[in-house]
């Protein structure tokens, strides 16, 4: 009799056989399954002298570094050239700028101002890359291959784009680190940290660690130098270290960060700490204390917080739970979110300006005037930043003189004349050539994405494992933003007190050169995905669907079976090994090849199951080795616990081993 289960497999069992058509003699398990946690393995890592971290955002980038004797000390990087009026420039805008021949040109403002003084005519042919990072998010089968699209239209790899990106801050920092200590200094002493949202699949991580080693960041030998960050874990751990004087508790008060109307940061800070800030402001040292932070010492073992990371391109949420005494973190529910980052905006901006100018026209002028385009963008982002909730004046946004005498050519009548004709009536034409939009009509272009990262908020609220929040962390560039703390306060009803943290946009940077200092910190996280290794059992009829039956040398076997290792949503410590051991199903195999397996389902029977994707190969050679034991015995070992997986295996016998990186990316 088949049981409810079997019929759900044998419905699944749709699709052809992976492992007939591999040909592969393949393992079978030895039993019983073992299974142990040894979490003492955690390498200790190296002796570094400094840890650099790279903020790779989607809208802004940057980097930061402490020395690992003074721990305490995290340095922002130099204040770049160039910068926007309204925006402080401790970043530097996510823009490359490649020559017409395709070589690496320049990065950030400097990108963005040559780009922007070339002569139309010469603009076309350069290639201007801006907020590129989504794609990685985006792109359902990322590979080495993925391309990105140019401001002029042509067509780049992205790995070539994020590998320019990371050579520049490698460079870039080294420099800085070589006249700080006054030598030249080592890359070989680094310990490199980039940040990547914690919502990304395993395939745009590893893209980014692909990227590391075509820059030259560090080498395929020394993977260890380098260390991918979560960024809202980062997050989280910086804002453990958050004095009172280094954050707004928007329980308490409902000004905005930076950003209220008249200006009022912290009426509620004495003299004193206004002083603080600001000497803070202008010292690119930031100084963290060893001792944990006033609003730390408020939570007790097992409070839980949670970590809102609104960035440019996506919106990450963490859930994290303290352990005492060491104050480690634990993950309680896995990391959720989305592309709610504040792009949408832009892309509402744009949508209006179709509605009023018509898409054919915003589509032409953008690749016939790439450079305006950009600066239109930039006059739009200015007064962005200027959105609140109270404001009652309209705020102004300048059109370039090329979008006014390109709209004429092509339309033949003027701007003035298609915004009188045009159905939004709350955009108008000021006589200064700009468009002037009512406090409304810029609410509206934030609403859609606000109301993505509310909906989603309410529903992370709504899981058992986030009850009883005590603390709500808004962190990244778009927590600045008056009208989301504002919808974010409504929507808690004072469930949790809201913390944002001074310098917002450098939480992150800050939190990932500490996570590069101590990547033990973070404890037990919860896996995103199940993983297993295809295996053959003994095919037991009524139980084993038919069409997996493979007969070998007069043996019954059940192919395709998969062995789950860990399962998805699954808590797992740091450096936790799951142990299994295999022997090859033929004696006489000369190579046992062992395939690692993923899917975001947590029950999966079958490799053959929709959704299940092959993400790494260990191959053994055992030829000309004699195993002494009748059965040889392989032992395969996975390590969770990361914000990456290391696979290994042993042939017990001889005490050959090798090791698998897995591999995410589609080929």
């Amino acid at each position: 009799m088949t049981t409810k289960e079997d019929n759900i497999l044998i419905d699944e069992m749709a699709n052809p056989s992976p492992a007939k058509s591999l040909g592969d003699p393949g393992i079978t398990p030895l039993s019983p399954t073992h299974i142990q946690n040894d979490t003492d393995q955690v390498p200790s890592g190296m002796a570094f002298v400094v840890v650099v971290a790279i903020d790779f955002g989607t809208t802004s980038s940057g980097y930061a570094y402490a020395f690992t004797k003074e721990p305490e000390c995290i340095h922002t990087m130099r204040r770049w050239e160039g910068g926007d009026p309204g925006v402080s420039n401790q970043k530097t805008p996510t823009t490359i700028l490649l020559t017409p021949d395709r070589k690496f040109h320049s990065f950030g403002y400097a990108a963005r101002d040559f780009y922007h003084d070339l002569d139309p005519s010469e603009s076309k042919h350069w290639l201007y890359l801006e907020k590129f990072k989504m794609k990685l998010h985006t792109t359902a089968n990322l590979s080495i291959n993925t391309d990105l699209q140019a401001a002029n239209g042509k067509r780049v790899k992205a790995l070539d784009i994020f590998a320019y990106a990371l050579a520049f801050f490698k460079e870039q920092a080294l420099k800085e680190l070589s006249d700080q200590t006054g030598g030249e200094f080592d890359n070989n002493d680094v310990r490199w940290v980039i940040t990547v949202p914690a919502i990304w699949k395993m395939p745009a991580k590893q893209f980014m660690r692909e990227a590391a080693y075509k820059s030259g960041l560090v080498s395929r030998d020394n993977p260890e130098q380098l260390v991918i960050a979560l960024e809202p874990e980062a997050a989280s751990i910086y804002c453990r270290k958050l004095r009172l004087h280094q954050m707004v508790d928007l329980s308490i008060q409902t000004t905005q960060n930076d950003f209220s109307p008249t200006d009022n940061v912290g009426n509620t800070m004495t003299q004193a700490n206004k002083e603080h800030v600001r000497r803070n402001r202008q010292s690119r040292t930031f100084l963290v204390e060893n001792v944990v932070g006033e609003l730390w010492s408020e939570l007790e073992e097992g409070d839980r917080y949670v970590v809102v990371d609104c960035g440019g391109g996506t919106v990450d949420l963490t859930v994290h739970q303290i352990r005492l005494p060491e104050g480690h973190l634990k993950e309680l529910y896995k990391a959720s979110g989305g592309p709610y980052g504040s792009l949408g905006i832009d892309y509402e901006f744009e949508k209006l300006l179709c509605q009023i100018f018509g898409q054919d026209f915003i589509d032409q002028f953008k690749i016939k005037r790439p450079a305006a385009w950009v600066d239109l963008m930039i006059a739009f982002e200015s007064r962005k930043r200027a959105a609140a909730p109270g404001r009652a004046n309209p705020l102004n946004i300048n059109l370039p003189f090329s979008f006014i005498d390109y709209y004429k050519k092509f339309r033949g009548h003027s701007v003035e004349h298609a915004l009188r004709k045009s159905n939004v009536d709350f955009v108008k034409w000021s006589s200064q050539g700009m468009l002037r939009m009512s406090p409304d009509a810029m609410n509206s272009l934030f609403k859609p994405t606000i109301d993505h990262i509310i909906q989603h908020l309410n529903e992370l609220f709504e899981k058992p494992e986030v009850s009883d929040i005590k603390f709500l962390f808004l962190v990244g560039g778009f927590a600045e933003s008056a009208l989301l703390q504002q919808a974010v306060q409504n929507m808690l009803e004072g469930r949790s007190r809201i913390i944002i943290p001074h310098d917002v946009g450098l939480t992150i940077l800050k939190g990932a050169v500490l996570f590069g200092l101590d990547p033990s910190i973070i404890k037990v996280r919860r896996s995103p995905l199940t993983y297993g290794v295809g295996v053959l059992n003994r095919f037991v009829e009524g139980k084993h669907p038919p069409e997996k039956l493979l007969v070998k040398d007069g043996t019954r076997w059940c192919t395709d079976v998969f062995d789950t290792f860990i399962a998805a949503d699954q808590s797992v410590a740091l450096g936790e090994m799951v142990k299994r051991s295999y022997t090859p199903a033929k004696p006489s195999q000369q190579v046992i090849v062992i395939h690692v397996y993923c899917t975001e389902k947590e029950k999966v029977g079958f490799i053959s199951e929709s959704g299940v994707k092959k993400c790494g190969s260990l191959r053994l050679d055992v030829s000309g080795t004699e195993s002494a034991a009748t059965r040889r015995e392989i032992q395969t070992l996975m390590q969770f616990g990361d914000t990456e997986i290391r696979a290994m295996a042993v042939d017990v016998s001889t005490g050959r081993t090798v090791k698998a990186s897995i591999d995410f990316l589609s080929h």
